[in-house]
């Protein structure tokens, strides 16, 4: 760097350190660290996470100049973003992809979080505001789902809120709260519209800026095994500039690989959605809705005196229940020590989700 450029790089950052008191920022991020152990990669999916979520909002942006969010008009104006607008079919499939990944470095970094016990004491908000990031990052999907208005999503969304109309007490409700009426309509895509551009969007922000206060706060999590190592054997990374230049550079890698899949396998438009059809061959939801969707196509119509649909959204209801609330079962049941009934329903899990997920492939 040339010495006059030096000197202009110092006059606007002691501009800038004036008014914003930057080098207080600059001390505290050198005195951040990061734990390193075997398992610290699993440090990184929580901002990849946030990447692919800037990503989504960037590509969203661009998609909002030409989409139109009505029954008429929404599918054509897709088909036009992909076939007349310069690059828009990359866009558009960046946008597809960026979604997909977010969700898998979501769950990804919740089942990491909740292996290592980063959600106990003084941390249980931090995991509930994160599992409230992956909920809204699934209903983004969901409710992005029907807006190119395509035969395959029209359905897909139909079955999605036929189950949710099961829910007990709520289920009529909310089901006319999502459709805007009695069946999947136009109005039905201007409900899911505002949902994904406005709705969705606020909560997730609010919840990613406390999830963020809370981890800036606390700082990282430490896993029960390496609290209890001798504090001469404990080995951390400065997060600034270490941790954030290997973050960076896995940033980097996830860009080439959303820019690979974006490119060499652009998301396909389909046909229009036509509402007196009949549903295609094949119809299933998102490949993370994929694991429910095959269970609620194993349970019998009755199961004893309710229905099987009834049955499977208690049994999901208890189940996520129970994941979400895991800081206070884990509490009463480990005191603070290695909890391995925490550990075997995590792999169960794991594994319910994996198989059912495959089986929802293999038996389409």
């Amino acid at each position: 760097m040339a010495p006059n450029d030096k000197k202009t790089n110092n006059k606007i950052f002691n501009w800038l350190n004036e008014r914003y008191n930057l080098s207080a920022l600059i001390d505290f991020a050198k005195k951040k660290s990061v734990p390193k152990f075997r398992e610290t990669i699993w440090y990184y999916f929580g901002g990849i996470a946030l990447l692919l979520f800037v990503v989504q909002v960037i590509s969203g942006i661009l998609l909002l100049m030409y989409y139109k969010g009505t029954e008429d008009l929404a599918f054509e104006s897709v088909h036009f973003i992909s076939t007349k607008v310069s690059f828009g079919w990359l866009i558009r499939s960046v946008h597809s992809w960026s979604a997909n990944l977010m969700v898998l470095s979501v769950f990804i970094h919740m089942f990491s979080v909740y292996f290592l016990k980063g959600f106990r004491n003084p941390r249980e908000l931090t995991w509930y505001t994160g599992f409230g990031l992956l909920a809204i990052s699934m209903a983004f999907g969901f409710s992005g789902y029907l807006l190119p208005w395509n035969e395959l999503a029209f359905f897909a969304t139909k079955v999605g809120t036929d189950i949710v109309g099961e829910v007990p007490l709520i289920g009529e409700p909310l089901l006319i709260l999502l459709r805007g009426g009695e069946d999947v309509t136009g109005a039905t895509l201007s409900r899911f519209f505002g949902f994904h551009v406005a709705i969705f969007p606020g909560i997730f922000v609010i919840l990613l800026t406390l999830h963020l206060l809370m981890i800036q706060r606390q700082g990282i999590a430490e896993p029960e095994d390496y609290k209890k190592l001798p504090a001469n054997e404990k080995k951390t990374i400065p997060f600034f500039p270490n941790f954030a230049m290997r973050e960076l550079l896995i940033w980097l890698i996830v860009i080439n690989i959303l820019a690979i899949l974006a490119v060499f396998f652009p998301w396909e438009l389909g046909t229009k959605a036509d509402p007196f059809s009949s549903a295609p061959v094949g119809i299933r939801p998102e490949w993370y809705f994929l694991f429910m969707f095959q269970v609620f196509k194993f349970l019998p119509g009755e199961i004893l005196f309710l229905h099987g649909e009834l049955v499977g959204i208690i049994l999901f209801g208890i189940g996520i229940l129970l994941w979400a609330i895991v800081p206070v079962w884990d509490r009463k049941t480990s005191k603070g020590e290695k909890n391995t009934i925490l550990t075997y329903f995590g792999i169960f899990v794991i594994s319910f989700i994996i198989v059912f997920t495959i089986l929802g492939y293999i038996l389409d």
